[in-house]
C-alpha cells in the first residue's frame, strides 16, 4: 500500500479520494479504473487505482464498513452534491 497508516474510514473520505483520482489530483498517469479488493494475505480491504494492464498505480486501505457501504460509490462514481 502507498500509505500504511492513512486508512479511509468513512464514505466522505472515500468520495474525496475518488474525486482526486478523477480530477488528476494524485498525479497518476494512465489511470483506467478504480476498484475495491481484499488482500489475500491478511484479509484487509483496500481501494486501488489501476492502469490498462490492471497494474495497481495507487492504493489505500479502507475499513470493513467502507468496503461494505462504498461499493456503489466506487462502481458508479461520486455524485455531485447540490
Amino acid at each position: 500500500m502507498n500509505d500504511e497508516l492513512n486508512v479511509i474510514d468513512n464514505l466522505d473520505e472515500l468520495g474525496r479520494f475518488l474525486l482526486s483520482v478523477e480530477s488528476g489530483g494524485l498525479g497518476l498517469d494512465g489511470v483506467e479504473g478504480v476498484g475495491m479488493a481484499t488482500n489475500n494475505a491478511d484479509g484487509r480491504h483496500f481501494v486501488a487505482v489501476f492502469d490498462s494492464n490492471h497494474k495497481v498505480l495507487h492504493a489505500r486501505w479502507i475499513t470493513k464498513d467502507v468496503f461494505e457501504t462504498g461499493k456503489d460509490m466506487v462502481r458508479n462514481g461520486v455524485k455531485p452534491k447540490h
